[in-house]
């Protein structure tokens, strides 16, 4: 479905220099498949999954979907041809309500019915949140989940999750992550998520860690996890304070 070619990546540091962020990445993402992409902190996850949606361009390489070079395609244009992201950190719209937001993602394609159901299904009421501004009236969970409402109402063919745990608390996660993981098995869409948890390594049919801007290691979570186990943990115990002291659960 979608074909990375040799893409490297340059940004600038806002002083005049350059910093390499990727490094000659080739990879084939193939249709109906969960993908989680893992790795460090700084490795260039991130990068990758921007790269894919038009949010950077590559400096060298060619991108293509579905047999068809998309490198020079802005988001607009890739969202249009069934590619959709939710961002890390979601972005606010004062002004907007919710079902204005899932109106749009949907192309007005949805019933009420619809928004209904979706909204239950990120575990927001819908008679509460259809019709609420998504300004900063709402908290980071709920900001998250409308954002990953407006993405399953996409008529959408491919899916990228930027660390869809990132600035929710530990009771969101795990409902995000049966929503993502449900949804994806409902679909049949491609599905990638940037990740550090453990149910989506378990249940990803490919495993990617991405380490200093290139691809280190690539396979199922039973090849991947003896190489990644130490950084997973490392993350969930500064998520949980500390708290999680047996190694064996992770197994």
């Amino acid at each position: 479905m979608l074909e990375l070619r040799s893409v490297s990546l340059a940004l600038g540091d806002g002083n005049g220099n350059s910093k390499q962020i990727l490094n000659n990445i080739n990879l084939t993402l193939e249709d109906g498949k969960f993908y989680a992409v893992t790795g460090p902190n700084g490795g260039g996850k991130t990068s990758l999954a921007k790269i894919m949606m038009g949010i950077y361009q590559p400096t060298y390489g060619r991108i293509f979907y579905k047999g068809e070079d998309i490198t020079e395609l802005g988001i607009t244009e890739r969202s249009s041809r069934g590619i959709v992201y939710a961002f890390q950190h979601p972005p606010r719209f004062k002004g907007i309500e919710v079902r204005d937001l899932l109106r749009i993602a949907s192309k007005d394609t949805l019933s009420e019915k619809d928004y209904h159901c979706i909204m239950h299904d990120v575990g927001l009421c819908p008679e509460d949140y259809l019709p609420r501004e998504v300004n900063t009236s709402l908290s980071g969970g709920e900001v998250k989940r409308i954002e990953i409402a407006t993405l399953l109402a996409r008529p959408g063919e491919m899916l990228i999750f930027d660390e869809p745990e990132a600035g929710v608390d530990l009771w969101t996660l795990q409902q995000l992550v049966s929503v993502i993981i449900e949804h994806h098995h409902r679909s049949n869409r491609t599905t990638l998520a940037i990740t550090h948890n453990e149910r989506f390594l378990n249940v990803a049919d490919e495993v990617l860690v991405v380490a200093e801007g290139e691809i280190t290691a690539r396979g199922t979570r039973e090849k991947v996890w003896p190489l990644i186990k130490d950084d997973i943990i490392c993350q969930w115990r500064q998520k949980c304070g500390g708290a999680i002291n047996d190694l064996n659960c992770y197994r």
